[in-house]
């Protein structure tokens, strides 16, 4: 049983940020579900418990609840906003409705050392960050206060085996937030940190030779992107290419010669792969398709039809099971801890596949975040330029076309997009941003071109900074770069005539426009 920190999750935006902060301080963490049985809790054998912050209040009847008590009697706990709030009322104290609500960046006046957490920091005020409209009035009997918000509510409260804190220390906010998380780690629990790549790497590797078997053949899905790169590199190394059968399909929806390059590359790594074309089946079932959710079920319910005729055609042997690169973000963003959640987008996979064809899933990093992924591919030896490439969505630039996907709109847009992102690798900016792209607006708009009238498409340009694109913020770029970009672009793709760029962050904006 791997020993770690269990985040439990009452709903709040930040919650998965949490369980990232831990891992990158080297302690393994996952997030469980508030309604999580005490006897799975138990179980676990936690070095420590988080509460997590959420939109609720904890006097509401219909608000998530359950017993503190038990869970600190088998790990010291964290209390983190609402996690703080449910501590105060469950073991006796006053959580009440302010009548100052406080949001944003706010000053924490620390009334006392907090024990250990500030050792080494002459830490008597802070900037953090704040997202409530409740207030533990009291606290219960046997805390008492640590810190007072500028506004004199409680900010933070401890006793022997709690720590609660009002605030969000694990959002970038918040100043010294990652030292209070540590503080917590190291000196309450008396955690360990051994959670690194190669400690990953022999561990899955493990977990995949158990659950495959000693003659198991894997059927691998391939995107082209970095978490399918890494699941495929990482089942061959642990069963051998004999065993780990790759398909790459062509679906008509990559960037330019994107197909032909990254067949290059898996067979550089060593992948048995096999390429599939399947452009005109795609053509075929977008024609006329203008909704984004329509595209997306589409091609996912397509993907589907192509593996079955595939493993007919491919002549494998017999398949028993189907590797994913399901990341634990997705995992944990599958199922609300809440319920009721609103689906932002619904995202392709192959997931249909196991069930129709009687193949058990294979998912050896659904454990993990994207950061991990790259350093186990790292560890792998998987090439730096693979494993820093920008994220590209499942439904490929369908959804980078706002309307109709045809081969017209599809060419205008590989044309500039290739553009694009050859100007970033030659400016050395492309490192520096998460994820960039271009989006082909429904939008014709009046030009001027060697002296003739256009009325061409509007393309628009999107670049984001970001840490695991949870939130983002746009690419400041220099003016002279955004204005190269654009006279690249109008100059040298016919059709396209006029060039934005988009300054949303996320949020209020996700980052794909679809």
């Amino acid at each position: 049983m791997r020993k770690g920190f269990l985040i439990i999750d009452f709903g709040s935006q930040f919650t998965q940020l949490i369980a990232r902060r831990f891992r990158e301080l080297g302690f393994y963490s996952e997030i469980l579900s508030y309604k999580t049985s005490v006897e799975e809790i138990r179980n676990k054998n936690p070095y420590g418990i988080v509460l997590s912050g959420g939109p609720n209040s904890v006097y509401e009847e219909s608000s998530p609840r359950r017993s503190v008590r038990e869970l600190v009697e088998i790990a010291p706990v964290l209390g983190v906003c609402y996690g703080m709030q449910l501590l105060a009322y469950d073991l006796g104290g006053v959580v009440e409705k302010s009548s100052h609500r406080e949001y944003g960046l706010m000053t924490v006046n620390w009334k006392s050392q907090w024990g250990l957490v500030v050792q080494g920091m002459d830490l008597h005020q802070q900037q953090c960050w704040m997202s409530h409209g409740d207030i533990v009035k009291e606290v219960p009997p046997g805390f008492k206060v640590a810190a007072l918000s500028a506004t004199g509510h409680i900010a933070a409260m401890e006793s022997e085996r709690v720590w609660a804190v009002q605030f969000h220390p694990e959002v970038s906010h918040t100043e010294h937030g990652i030292q209070i998380l540590k503080s917590f780690a190291e000196r309450v629990c008396q955690a360990r940190a051994d959670w690194n790549a190669p400690q990953m790497l022999e561990h899955l590797q493990k977990e995949v030779r158990e659950k495959v078997g000693p003659q198991g053949q894997v059927l691998c899905a391939l995107s082209g992107g970095v978490d399918s790169t890494v699941v495929a590199t990482l089942l061959t190394q642990a069963l051998g290419k004999e065993r780990v059968h790759c398909v790459f399909v062509d679906n008509g929806l990559l960037r330019k010669n994107e197909y032909e390059t990254v067949l290059k590359n898996y067979h550089h790594l060593g992948l048995d792969v096999h390429g599939v074309n399947a452009v005109d089946d795609f053509m075929k079932a977008l024609k006329g398709v203008y909704d984004p959710e329509q595209k997306r079920k589409i091609i996912g319910r397509l993907f589907i039809e192509v593996f079955e005729k595939s493993l007919k055609t491919l002549k494998l042997p017999p398949i028993q099971f189907l590797a994913q690169g399901t990341l634990y973000p997705d995992v944990i963003e599958s199922v609300s801890s809440i319920g009721g959640s609103v689906t932002i987008k619904s995202h392709h996979n192959v997931g249909g596949l196991p069930e129709k064809m009687n193949l058990q899933l294979v998912e050896p990093v659904r454990e993990l975040f994207k950061d991990e992924v790259r350093k186990l591919g790292a560890q792998l030896g998987i090439p730096q330029h693979l494993l820093w490439r920008h994220p590209f969505p499942g439904p490929g630039l369908a959804i980078r076309i706002i309307g109709e996907v045809n081969r017209e709109n599809l060419a205008l847009l590989q044309e500039a997009d290739d553009i694009y992102i050859q100007y970033l690798h030659e400016k050395k900016l492309y490192e520096k941003i998460w994820q960039a792209f271009c989006v082909l607006l429904p939008v014709n708009s009046v030009g001027v071109q060697g002296d003739a009238r256009t009325y061409d498409k509007v393309l628009a340009l999107r670049a984001v900074t970001s840490q695991d694109g949870m939130t983002a913020d746009w690419y400041p770029f220099a003016f002279e770069d955004l204005r190269d970009i654009s006279s690249r672009i109008t100059n040298q793709v016919k059709g396209i005539n006029r060039v934005v760029y988009d300054v949303t962050s996320k949020p209020p904006a996700t980052i794909e426009w679809e």
